[in-house]
């Protein structure tokens, strides 16, 4: 089964940014899904490279630190509030508990207060997910035959509610309820939840890297529902496309 999200990887191959498929004989980028075979050599810049350096370059370039990308997710994903969140990147960039009160207006005591809530948090995660891996190897043979697993949300969801609370069983017969042979949506549902499927599935007719044009993206949806307005604020809302602040470009949100 494909992995999916960030859900399903280890910690260290989330900390790198990518993982590598053993059966596939290839480095993924979690980000953006790019695929650098094992065994292939690449050229950058006039030097050659092996799959796994090349992957790791076409982050740093493509997507920059994975620090930052963590640490800008959705705070219903990081469960940081925006103080935590401060305190965590000046103490990354390196700085001291003194320049970390200086820079955020806090005290010391303040300062080594959000410290120990932060080891909390940490211990706090680490018990949870032995708690969550234990049950998952419990239950993860009959979540599989019975469809029962859960949709796990898209990298960039602009928050995770009970919209999200679908099964893959659910996801793949809205699907197939929805659009016809041709791919065509044959309605637009008014149920969330339904939305969120149909949304997924329109946001494959889309590369990751390339921008297109509102003309562009328009002519996409038009071939899947009449309704192509409603289609792309749609894929706006629920955080699947991005675009400039004039609507000039969209591209599929990281």
């Amino acid at each position: 089964m494909e992995k999916d999200y960030l859900f399903d990887y280890e910690l260290e191959e989330i900390e790198k940014g990518y993982f590598y498929d053993d059966r596939k004989k290839h480095f993924k980028c979690l980000i953006c899904g790019d695929i650098f075979e094992k065994g292939r050599i690449y050229k950058i810049n006039e030097e050659f490279y092996e799959a796994e350096k090349c992957c790791e370059m076409h982050i740093e370039e493509a997507h920059g630190d994975m620090f930052d990308f963590l640490i800008e997710r959705n705070k219903k994903i990081t469960g940081l509030s925006e103080n935590m969140r401060d305190f965590i990147k000046l103490t990354y960039q390196g700085l001291s508990d003194k320049e970390i009160g200086a820079s955020m207006g806090l005290s010391l005591s303040t300062v080594r207060s959000y410290r120990f809530k932060l080891k909390e948090k940490e211990l706090q995660a680490k018990s949870l997910l032995a708690i969550l891996d234990l049950v998952k190897n419990n239950s993860k043979e009959d979540e599989e035959m019975d469809g029962s697993k859960l949709v796990n949300a898209h990298l960039s969801a602009t928050t995770l509610d009970e919209r999200y609370n679908i099964s893959e069983q659910e996801r793949n017969d809205i699907r197939k309820n929805y659009f016809d042979e041709n791919g065509a949506l044959k309605v637009f549902p008014s149920k969330e939840k339904k939305k969120l499927a149909i949304l997924s599935e329109i946001i494959t007719n889309f590369s990751r890297d390339k921008k297109y044009t509102e003309k562009e993206v328009n002519r996409v949806l038009m071939r899947i529902f009449d309704d192509y307005a409603t289609l792309r604020r749609y894929l706006i809302e629920y955080g699947f496309f991005d675009r400039t602040k004039d609507c000039s470009y969209y591209w599929i949100k990281e």
